[in-house]
Parts: structure tokens; sequence; C-alpha cells
């Protein structure tokens, strides 16, 4: 059975990032107000996909609007950089004040039956925090599907952060089988599922912010192989730094269901949370590269009719 990751002291992480990581929160958030200014409007980071992704899915509104909502996306972009530094340093309690739960008794309750539950989240807002505020606030074991770093410096910084309060990070395509292999343990599972399943035989198309989607479908397949309860996990902005976390049942524990009932679910959880703060998703991500075949497999007709 793998271990739980042993929870990160900031002496362990590296000196630099400890340095720039006590700096005062105006200071750093200074810092980031630059660097995302220089990414949007000198780097053009990604700036293409960006605009397209935004169009795309809100064709409703003005150009002015539409460059309103990219333009926050690069300031909140710049945030997250400042709030992942300041994690190396960032205090059980204040990151109990900077991220609220709501509805957690979704959540505990199935943990305290000795049921193991699987949460799914999306790109929006901190994704880094909301990892932390649930290893920290759980009170079980949490192992979260991650997508390793190319980069060995990167991957092992990255990780060093994600497991300052503890939890077990699992690279993606592993988490099943580490599920399996760790039997009726209970724990909570966590996985963001919002980007493009590229690499994956199994899609879902849906409708999604006004056109044909693929998602990715290894939370359902884990559902259907666990019968574990699924319960999507929203953040919301409340101020700068400052966030909510909020769950939202989508199966029950063993309940049964048609396939792509967990994914559809997801989906529209998904597209209600971007609609109500389209700046806080990840629009840099190339979220609409595939295209749905003309004459599609198996694996590919499960949604056939609803993505019409």
């Amino acid at each position: 059975m793998r271990q739980k990751d042993p929870p990160t002291s900031a002496t362990q992480l590296p000196w630099w990032l400890r340095a720039l990581s006590r700096l005062p929160w105006s200071v750093l958030y200074a810092c980031a107000a630059g660097v995302a200014w220089l990414a949007h409007r000198v780097l053009r980071y990604r700036l293409a996909v960006v605009r397209a992704n935004v169009a795309g899915s809100f064709p409703e509104l003005s150009a002015p609007e539409r460059r309103a909502i990219e333009r926050d996306y690069y300031a909140r972009l710049g945030e997250l950089l400042a709030e992942i530094v300041k994690s190396a340093t960032l205090t059980r309690a204040e990151l109990e004040r900077r991220v609220q739960l709501r509805n957690f008794s979704v959540v505990r309750d199935e943990l305290h039956a000795g049921r193991s539950v699987l949460l799914v989240a999306a790109h929006q807002c901190n994704w880094e925090w909301m990892l932390l505020a649930l290893s920290l606030q759980l009170g079980a074991a949490l192992e979260a599907a991650y997508k390793p770093l190319h980069a060995a410096r990167a991957e092992r910084l990255m990780r060093a952060l994600r497991t300052r309060f503890g939890g077990l990070l699992v690279p993606a395509k592993d988490l099943l089988a580490s599920i399996l292999r760790t039997g009726k343990a209970v724990r909570a599972i966590a996985m963001v599922a919002d980007q493009e399943p590229v690499t994956s035989d199994y899609k879902w198309w849906t409708q999604f912010l006004h056109r044909p989607t693929a998602f990715y479908m290894g939370p359902e397949k884990i559902a259907q192989v666990t019968r574990y309860a699924v319960v999507f996990v929203a953040a919301r902005r409340l101020a700068r730094g400052h966030y909510e976390i909020a769950f939202e049942p989508i199966a029950a524990a063993r309940e049964t269901l048609t396939p792509g009932d967990v994914t559809e679910r997801y989906a529209r959880l998904v597209e209600a949370q971007i609609c109500a703060s389209p700046a806080d998703w990840t629009w840099s991500h190339r979220r609409w590269k595939l295209r749905r075949p003309m004459y599609s497999g198996a694996a590919d007709e499960l949604d056939a009719g609803r993505a019409q």
C-alpha cells in the first residue's frame, strides 16, 4: 500500500522561494500585477488561445465585454502565481481563514460512515489552495490525481508545495490501480477533470459553453468501479486571496447510473461555475483542440443525440 506523503516543512523548500514567500501580501500582489501585465501585453502569453476560447464560449457578449474577461483573467493568473508562492510559508491558521468550506457535511458524513468519496473539481479560482485546504481539514486520507511535470526540478518543487499539509499525489494514469491496491481503506480521491481528454480512449461529448466538447471520463470510470459517492467541489472568489469551497453531490454511493450521467452532471456544474465568474477559469488551456468525428467509435457515441 502506498503511504501518505509526509507534510512538507517550509524548511524543506528552496531558500529563495521561502524568502519570496515571506514578502508582504501587498508586495507579492504588486509583483503579480506586473507579471500579469507583461504576460498579457508584452509576451502575449497564449493570447490567441484565450481570445478564441472566450469568444467561442460567450458569443452573446460584445467585444469590450470579452476583452474585460481577458484582462481580468490575466490579472487573476498573476494573483494565482503570488498565492502559490505564498503557499511555501502559509500557516494552517491563515489557510483556514482564507479558504472557507461550505456544506462540508456532504463529504464528512460519508467519511464518518466508513465510505470513501470521489471529489471532482475544475480549474476555477485557486485550485492549489483548494488541495491544501482539503488536505488540512478533511480528517481522512486524501489522494489527489495530478499530471507530473516534465522538468524534474519543477516537479519536485510543486510536489513539495502541494503536500505541505499532507496528502498523497498520484499520477492520474496510475490512480485507478492505486485505488484498487489499497482496497477498502477509507479516503477521499480528488480529481480536476475539466481539461481536454486528448490521450484518453474514452470521451464524453456534450454541449458545453455553446459548442460540442469532449470530457475526460476518468471520474465516471472510477465511480463505476468503486461505487463511491461523487461530490463536486466548487470554488468561488470572495475577495482577493479569499475563497469559498462548496460541496455539491453529483451521485450517491452505489447509485444506479446510466453511462455518461456522472460526466454530464459534472459538465453542467462546471459550466454554471464558469458563467457565474468567467475570469476565474483557466482560459489559456487549449480546451477545444478535439473535433467530434463524423463517424464516432463506441467510446464517442455514449452521448449520441445529447450533444446535438
